[in-house]
C-alpha cells in the first residue's frame, strides 16, 4: 500500500509547472489560458489539482490579484529552474538526434591532409555544426579498415586500392594524377615534365605496403603502363619520409600530385608525360552506421563529392 506522499509525487508531473510558471507571471489566469492555449476553467483546475498534490496552498485566494502564498513562491523558484533544466535536456536530446552534437573519430592517412580535401572537408562540416567533436588521428589506412569495422574508429580517409570488409562502404572524395619525385641533382630534375619510361632503369621507394595496396600498387600499375617493371628497392613509413629518402639518393618514387605542396629541400616534383593512371583519396564508414554525427559527416562528404572529384 501507498503512502499518501508517494502518491502525490506520482502524480506530479512537468505540465503542472509550466501551468503553474504562467499563472505566475501573468498575474493573471485569463492571460495564463490563452499563453498556454488551453481553456481558463482547464487551467483552474490543474492548478487545484497542483495545490492538492503539495498539500499546501500556492496562490492566496483572499486577494483579487494573483498572488503567491510563501509555499507558492518557493515553489516558483524552483519550478524556473526544474522547467528550464527539463527543456535544456530535451533539446540537447533533439540535437543529438539530429546529429548536431557527438562526438567522431577520424582515422587519416598523411596525404589526405596534403590534398586540402582533410581540412576543406573538416573546415566546411564544423561551419554547419560546431558542436560536434572532431577527434583525429593519423594511421596507416590498413589500420583504419579494421578499426572502422570494429567500431574504434568512425571514419577514415584512406588511399586505393585496399581491401575492404563487406560491411564498410567508400566514396571516393579526390581523383588526382600522379607526379615523379626526383632529387635537384638527377639528371631530368630540370625539365618540365618527364615520361616514366624514361626512368625504367632507377631504383623506386614505395611505401611499406603490400604490392596490391595503395601506391605500392600504384608504382607497379603506372610503369607496367610505361613497358617496364620498376625496380623497388626501398619502403618509406609515409610520403613525407618517402621524399626525405629521395632527397638524399636512395630513389625516386611516384606520388600524388597534391603531395607537391611539401616543399622539402633537394627534390623535384615533375609531372608525366605518358601515364593516365590517376590515384584516388577515399573516405571509408562503416554502412549500417547509428550515430546520427556520423551519419551528418557521411553525407557532408557525399554532397561535396562532385566538387572533390
Amino acid at each position: 500500500m501507498k503512502t499518501p506522499g508517494r502518491q502525490r509525487a506520482s502524480n506530479f508531473e512537468l505540465r503542472h509547472l509550466r501551468y503553474f510558471i504562467a499563472v505566475v507571471e501573468e498575474r493573471n489566469f485569463e492571460r495564463a489560458a490563452a499563453r498556454l492555449g488551453i481553456a481558463q476553467p482547464g487551467l483552474s483546475q490543474q492548478i487545484i489539482a497542483l495545490e492538492a498534490i503539495v498539500g499546501l496552498p500556492l496562490i492566496d485566494r483572499t486577494r483579487r490579484s494573483v498572488n503567491l502564498t510563501p509555499t507558492g513562491q518557493v515553489l516558483y523558484e524552483d519550478a524556473v529552474t526544474i522547467v528550464a533544466h527539463a527543456d535544456a535536456a530535451l533539446a540537447q536530446l533533439q540535437r543529438a538526434g539530429r546529429g548536431e552534437t557527438g562526438r567522431i573519430s577520424i582515422g587519416y592517412v598523411a596525404s589526405a591532409a596534403y590534398s586540402g580535401v582533410l581540412t576543406d572537408r573538416l573546415t566546411t562540416f564544423r561551419l554547419g555544426l560546431p558542436d560536434v567533436e572532431l577527434q583525429l588521428v593519423e594511421m596507416e589506412m590498413r589500420q583504419q579498415v579494421e578499426k572502422i569495422k570494429e567500431g574504434i574508429l568512425d571514419f577514415g580517409y584512406i588511399r586505393p586500392p585496399a581491401t575492404i570488409p563487406a560491411e564498410l562502404a567508400t566514396t571516393i572524395v579526390l581523383r588526382e594524377p600522379l607526379v615523379a619525385v626526383l632529387p635537384t641533382k638527377h639528371v631530368h630534375a630540370t625539365k618540365t615534365a618527364v615520361r616514366l619510361s624514361d626512368l625504367h632503369a632507377e631504383s623506386f621507394i614505395t611505401p611499406r605496403q603490400p604490392s596490391d595496396i595503395g601506391f605500392h600498387a600504384h608504382t607497379l600499375n603506372a610503369c607496367g603502363e610505361a613497358g617496364f617493371k620498376p625496380k623497388i628497392n626501398a619502403n618509406g613509413r609515409d610520403f613525407t619520409t618517402i621524399a626525405s629518402m629521395v632527397a638524399v639518393g636512395i630513389g625516386i618514387a611516384l606520388v600524388p600530385k597534391s603531395l607537391d605542396c611539401l616543399r622539402l629541400p633537394g627534390v623535384r616534383y615533375l609531372p608525366l608525360v605518358d601515364n593516365d593512371v590517376l590515384t584516388e583519396l577515399a573516405v571509408v564508414y562503416r554502412k549500417s552506421e547509428g550515430n546520427p554525427a556520423v551519419k551528418a559527416f557521411i553525407a557532408h562528404h557525399r554532397s561535396g563529392l562532385a566538387d572533390a572529384c
